[in-house]
């Protein structure tokens, strides 16, 4: 059905590091026949990785480290040497997409960034060799199954950037909303409403780095339970949620 040009583009954009789904939905060819085509391909020579290089961008580096640690994940090229680093970012904040986007342009200057559209969100997508040795939290299993620490040097640029790691945890797994109460006033019942910043993670070691992070930065936080599981993280006094408002920002 396809000739020999029709073949050699789709399997160059393959060899580039993209997915068979992205290929697809540019060129119109199904993956099943990509990926036959790749089959009668021989095996890509292996060659040793490279040393590993420092993040190119040590502030964007702490927000992707955030990003990474919320929403990522990294795999392996089943034909390559190098890794897919993907990112979740809902389709209800397109700027948060777009700030991902910049900041593995920074981390890793040149390299392809795409996204594959889900329903409700998109993966951003990229392919370096570089992403297990930049984000070495990489293993695998599901984040909260195993034991996630910062490498000495990773520590070193979230001390530096302490605000830029905080914002990306929140923007990835965080929110800021408007909580409201009622008190008798004189006899009568006021509503009375105050912001307040929640962080939400199953990980006992990300909500650990998130915790020990705002100790560091004298914000105030309370530890919330909800059906027994103490998956968040609350800031709501005043002047804890006026330095988030300061550093953070919102989605958007």
């Amino acid at each position: 059905m396809y000739d020999i040009s029709t073949r050699k583009l789709a399997l160059a954009l393959v060899t580039q590091g993209r997915s068979l789904n992205s290929v697809s939905k540019e060129t119109g060819i199904s993956r099943a026949a990509i990926r036959s085509w790749q089959d009668r391909l021989e095996p890509l020579p292996r060659m040793a990785p490279p040393d590993p290089e420092p993040p190119a961008d040590e502030v964007a580096h702490a927000y992707l480290l955030g990003l990474y640690l919320g929403e990522g994940c990294i795999s392996a090229h089943p034909r390559g040497t190098g890794h897919y680093l993907r990112i979740a970012c809902a389709d209800a904040w397109p700027g948060l997409l777009q700030e991902c986007r910049e900041a593995i342009l920074k981390v890793v200057p040149g390299v392809g960034v795409y996204t594959l559209q889900r329903q409700g969100c998109a993966a951003v997508t990229s392919y370096s060799r570089q992403w297990p040795h930049l984000f070495p939290q990489h293993g695998p299993g599901k984040k909260h199954e195993r034991t996630i620490a910062l490498q000495p040097w990773q520590q070193e640029i979230v001390d530096a950037q302490p605000w830029e790691f905080i914002r990306g945890l929140i923007h990835s797994d965080g929110c800021r909303i408007t909580n409201w109460t009622t008190r008798l006033v004189r006899g009568e019942r006021k509503r009375y409403e105050y912001p307040r910043y929640f962080f939400t993670n199953v990980s006992v070691d990300i909500r650990r780095l998130y915790t020990d992070t705002l100790d560091k930065l004298g914000i105030a936080w309370t530890q919330c339970m909800r059906n027994g599981i103490p998956f968040n993280i609350s800031v709501a006094k005043k002047a804890s949620v006026a330095l988030l408002d300061a550093h953070v920002g919102p989605k958007y």
